[in-house]
């Protein structure tokens, strides 16, 4: 146990959450709503769609990929699973597995266009995120779903608990969904050979090659499970917002990605975990609600995301330069 605890303080993990809990002391002593149990459901809540979705892109990234599609594959899969449910009495399971069929799908077409074609997977997904959610727009003409069914509205609500001031407080289907997503994700990277495989193609692509690891099979596991969450996410954001609307959820693929480098994730591969994950999207969640308390100005958030890219990009490139001098000393004194 002390030994487990002496590796902890040494990760990154460890100093990502003294950070959130210095955040958090310093918003419960300015403010009088950030440590209340429905300020902090709520902050569960709004952002389980980020949140699942980062438990799904961290996978690629730790693969040694990227993948900006994925909200225009949600985009499909909740206009498609919605308008299903609609027309017919398909209920809650119908609705998830088809939106996840969708999104599992399309995230499989990334793979095999990245594959196949040898393509550069952040240019490739770029431009299926264009089509996928161009071809969206001419099939729907970019009409909104406001009617949904009622079960669907009404939303799922278990262990439901009425506290002293009169507020009902419950874990909601949002929050079911990012505990199953991060869950799933701790369970398939650290506790399955598939996860130890995705870690060695991260880290070196030509050795697991040579190692007979299939390159194929991977790449179609790592987009294909994040487009079965994008499927997930987005019967989560549609139920939060009920309703439907095309254009809402293209724009916040720099929130999931700042969340997830923010965690620990590299994006040159073989680094990441679910945990870290998990602490970088508590952390930007937390600062965003503070600024929202404090009445701060939206726009900061989006200049503080853009300083996480951006930095997690200069680390990038210093550790690549590093590592290429650390190879030319060995091949030189060899």
């Amino acid at each position: 146990m002390r030994e487990a605890f002496a590796r902890f303080r040494r990760s990154y993990e460890f100093w990502l959450l003294l950070a959130i809990l210095a955040v958090c002391v310093v918003l419960s002593l300015t403010t009088d709503t950030f440590l209340t149990m429905q300020n902090l459901l709520d902050l569960l809540t709004t952002n389980a769609y980020t949140g699942i979705l980062c438990a799904g892109l961290v996978v690629v990234l730790i693969a040694g990929g990227i993948d900006l599609s994925f909200a225009a594959v949600a985009t499909v899969s909740q206009y498609i699973a919605l308008t299903v449910a609609n027309a017919y009495p398909i209920g809650w399971v119908g609705t998830i597995l088809i939106a996840c069929g969708v999104g599992t799908a399309l995230g499989l077409i990334n793979a095999v266009v990245i594959y196949r074609f040898r393509m550069v997977a952040l240019i490739a997904t770029i431009a299926l995120l264009n089509v996928y959610f161009g071809l969206l727009i001419v099939f729907t003409r970019g009409e909104w779903i406001f009617v949904l069914p009622d079960w669907f509205t009404n939303g799922i609500a278990l262990f439901t608990v009425t506290g002293e001031n009169g507020y009902s407080y419950s874990l909601n289907l949002q929050i079911l969904m990012l505990i199953a997503a991060f869950a799933g994700t701790w369970v398939l990277l650290g506790r399955t050979n598939i996860g130890r495989q995705i870690y060695a193609m991260g880290g070196n692509p030509d050795a697991a090659q040579r190692a007979g690891f299939n390159m194929f099979r991977l790449n179609l596991i790592i987009f294909g499970y994040l487009g079965l969450f994008a499927g997930l996410a987005s019967v989560a954001e549609a139920q939060l917002a009920r309703s439907v609307m095309p254009n809402a959820l293209i724009g916040k693929e720099l929130d999931v990605l700042a969340a997830v480098v923010l965690g620990g994730a590299s994006l040159n591969g073989g680094v990441g975990t679910a945990f870290g994950t998990f602490l970088g999207l508590t952390l930007i969640s937390v600062m965003r609600n503070g600024m929202i308390l404090a009445g701060v100005s939206s726009y900061w958030m989006q200049a503080v995301t853009g300083l996480v890219i951006v930095a997690a990009m200069s680390l990038t490139a210093i550790q690549v330069r590093r590592g290429q001098r650390v190879r030319g000393k060995v091949g030189a004194a060899a």
